[in-house]
């Protein structure tokens, strides 16, 4: 019965993208049932994860395409992207030259996959000595993504981007998470007056006006 039930569950790939050493791997190796079930394609160099979600309309599926790091030798082969139904870009908010690069990897992914819904993500906000500072992150309000802090090693954030995705997937803007996913307990603790203080200015610097140059890239 339950082979059944995992048969009719909608699934949906899911293609990561970002600089090496971003903590792409880190991230979605929180989640216990990525971490188990994982598989390798040889022919890629991709680690798939199912990471497995139960959310308001039943349980559904992320296959998350890892690039097992081959981002270090230059762009990735067009059937790494092949029929993703969803992205996640991530970048470091520790290294300046990751958010550059965020560009690059979205120009590369809407070629091959032009209107799937694209979140990015500034990891490791978890460091106090943030060098992408909130103000500074506007791609996504040019290119209409969804942004989120995230920090993989205290699972701060960790089901928000993939509840964002899921909505836009199922079309469903109401849809919630009915169980919290299955996640690797935190290596880190988030400082509680250090993530109010990410919080406000995430929201004051979306309130900010786009600059109309493209210095900040």
């Amino acid at each position: 019965m339950a082979e059944k039930k995992e048969e009719n569950m909608p699934t949906f790939k899911c293609v990561l993208v970002g600089d090496g050493g971003t903590g792409k791997t880190t991230f979605v190796k929180r989640h216990v049932s990525g971490e188990f079930e994982k598989k390798y394609v040889a022919t890629s160099g991709v680690e798939v994860r199912p990471l497995v979600f139960n959310t308001s309309r039943g349980s559904i599926r992320f296959e998350v395409w890892d690039t097992a790091g081959q981002e270090k030798s230059g762009g990735l082969r067009d059937g790494y992207y092949t029929q993703g139904h969803c992205a996640i870009i991530m970048f470091d908010l520790t290294t300046r030259a990751t958010y550059k690069n965020v560009p690059n990897w979205h120009r590369d992914l809407v070629r091959v996959c032009e209107n799937i819904p694209i979140v990015l993500c500034g990891n490791k906000v978890d460091i106090k000595d943030r060098k992408v500072k909130a103000k500074s992150i506007v791609f996504h309000r040019k290119k209409n993504l969804q942004y989120y802090d995230i920090s993989a090693k205290s699972n701060y954030n960790f089901e928000k981007p993939f509840l964002w995705l899921a909505r836009k997937l199922i079309g469903d803007a109401n849809l919630e998470f009915v169980a919290m996913p299955a996640l690797a307990a935190p290596e880190v603790h988030m400082d509680p007056a250090w993530q109010r203080q990410i919080e406000n200015d995430l929201q004051e610097a979306a309130n900010v006006a786009l600059p109309d140059d493209d210095e900040d890239l």
